[in-house]
């Protein structure tokens, strides 16, 4: 394997569910250079490749398709923020949740119904028709949430969308 793809590889594995862009910009390289490696690195299975949400990510083999799901989401600051709270605080009201991480409650709304998709929270109605969000696998999303390092651009694209928020309510 040559050094470059080397180098792809390892980013795959430290940073798994990296998306594409962020590989390019994280090993400083061109993109036709880092898809011919990444066509290499998927024909000897190397590494696995999921489409989530408009953007493709890479994994190391070892993740599953929960856990590939998982780690596309978590990329997202404002995703991250909810599952952090749901372990923090434990089930919880989606207004609570928006309050408490300083979100809108349609951009709350836009990331839950990803993570309830991929079977990462769920939605529990009481007898009043009230939601409460529940983590589905509160120990398999801690390890994930271990394993995501958010990159310098994508931080500032959700803080860019906080801040549209902000304003729009404002």
């Amino acid at each position: 394997m040559s050094e470059t793809r080397t180098r792809v590889a390892d980013h795959i594995k430290h940073s798994p569910g990296v998306h594409f862009n962020e590989l390019v910009r994280a090993l400083d390289l061109a993109p036709g250079q880092v898809q011919h490696h990444v066509r290499r690195l998927l024909s000897d299975e190397t590494v696995r490749r999921a489409e989530f949400y408009g953007r493709t990510h890479y994994f190391p083999p070892e993740f599953d398709a929960w856990e590939r799901g998982t780690l596309a989401l978590v990329r997202r600051e404002t995703a991250r923020d909810i599952l952090g709270h749901l372990l923090e605080h434990g089930d919880a009201r989606p207004d609570d949740v928006a309050d408490d991480i300083g979100v809108a409650r349609s951009t709350l709304e836009w990331h839950l119904d990803h993570l309830v998709e991929r079977d990462v929270v769920r939605k529990e109605r009481d007898l009043h028709n009230r939601v409460t969000l529940v983590l589905t696998h509160p120990e398999r999303t801690t390890r994930l949430l271990d394993d995501v390092s958010p990159s310098l651009p994508e931080r500032f694209v959700d803080r860019f969308d906080r801040l549209l928020d902000h304003l729009v309510e404002g």
